[in-house]
């Protein structure tokens, strides 16, 4: 399923998300650009518009500028959360004089040293802007990419100090191997703050096709993962799956030197959020019946959880069973939109 033709739909949504902010109450993420895509990647573009409707009680308007980011003073702009609109509108510039695969290049490895911030969800939301450029490119599409890099620039936020420790020889191991953070932490900030010790999974990998593979791996064991670990946050537990997911996406639209250190800053996330948010142990768990890829969409959009769709379009790019029934699993867990 492809996002080429959506017969406009996909570009007015994106055209009625691009009036709001990426955030609202200061500190959560606007989820609409990322489900509009993946509800129109995965054939459900007649259906964007009446999800926004549904989502339109948590939009809020597009934020104040404060002064021009330049290429002289974007360092000292950069993690600057007040300087949203200011980083969008310097991408929109960009974006108009460059193509935007090599904006893209020129700007990802600066940001993937802060992945983290926003609680990934602005690298998520690039992803999803360049999968959907990928497919066909027009103004709304780059607008997208534009507000998708300005969130992350505006959110920037590295990890230092964490220690490695020795990594099982796979990505589902390692992630088993995550030791939890301690208890009393709230907050993603302050549940990141407390990451100290993660396993080095991968670290020796540079060669541009084997960090694709490991990626993959990564993706598809966090994704299984989520069937027996989700109920430790069902919200935020899909992230260590998401993200990661983000960056495979956008792996071919950018050059081989920069997948091995996508990889890396991949790895991290993933095992971040997968300390943080923890359960005190997995369970078991099986669907009451053998989900198919339609139905995973067809539940997903009905369920309406900006989480759960993200999510399943993850499982749905693995489309094994293990992978539509953590879909299932993060569709039951999770309150409905309403």
């Amino acid at each position: 399923m492809e996002t080429s033709d959506t017969s406009g739909q996909l570009e007015e949504a994106l055209e009625r998300v691009h009036a709001t902010g990426p955030e609202r109450l200061g500190r959560l993420s606007n989820h609409a650009p990322m489900v509009v895509e993946a509800l129109a990647a995965r054939g459900q573009a007649g259906a964007v518009h009446r999800w926004l409707d549904l989502y339109r009680g948590k939009l809020e308007d597009f934020p104040d500028r404060v002064a021009p980011v330049t290429d002289d003073n974007w360092r000292s702009a950069l993690g600057d959360v007040r300087r949203a609109a200011d980083w969008i509108d310097h991408f929109s510039r960009t974006l108009d004089e460059r193509p935007w695969r090599s904006v893209l290049a020129e700007w990802w490895p600066r940001l993937l040293p802060g992945m983290y911030g926003g609680a990934t969800h602005p690298v998520i939301r690039v992803g999803h802007a360049v999968r959907t450029l990928e497919s066909g490119e027009n103004a709304p599409r780059r607008a997208e990419l534009a507000h998708a890099l300005g969130y992350w620039a505006a959110r920037h936020h590295t990890v230092s100090g964490v220690a490695a420790l020795p990594a099982a020889p796979t990505a589902a191991a390692s992630l088993d191997a995550v030791p939890a953070i301690e208890e009393g932490h709230q907050g993603f900030p302050d549940r990141l703050a407390a990451v100290h010790r993660l396993p080095s999974w991968a670290a020796e990998v540079s060669d541009p096709a084997a960090a694709r593979e490991r990626l993959t791996e990564l993706v598809t064991a966090a994704t299984h993962r989520y069937a027996t670990h989700g109920h430790g946050e069902p919200t935020m537990l899909v992230h260590a799956a998401t993200a990661p997911n983000a960056v495979l996406r956008t792996l071919d639209s950018l050059p081989g030197e920069l997948w091995a250190p996508s990889l890396h800053a991949a790895w991290t996330a993933s095992a971040a959020v997968t300390a943080m948010y923890a359960p005190a142990g997995p369970v078991n768990y099986a669907p009451a019946s053998r989900p198919s890829p339609e139905d995973v969409v067809e539940r997903a959009l009905a369920h309406g959880d900006e989480h759960v769709i993200k999510f399943a379009d993850t499982a749905l790019d693995i489309g094994d069973e293990q992978a539509l029934a953590a879909a299932v699993r993060a569709i039951e867990m999770s309150e409905p939109l309403v």
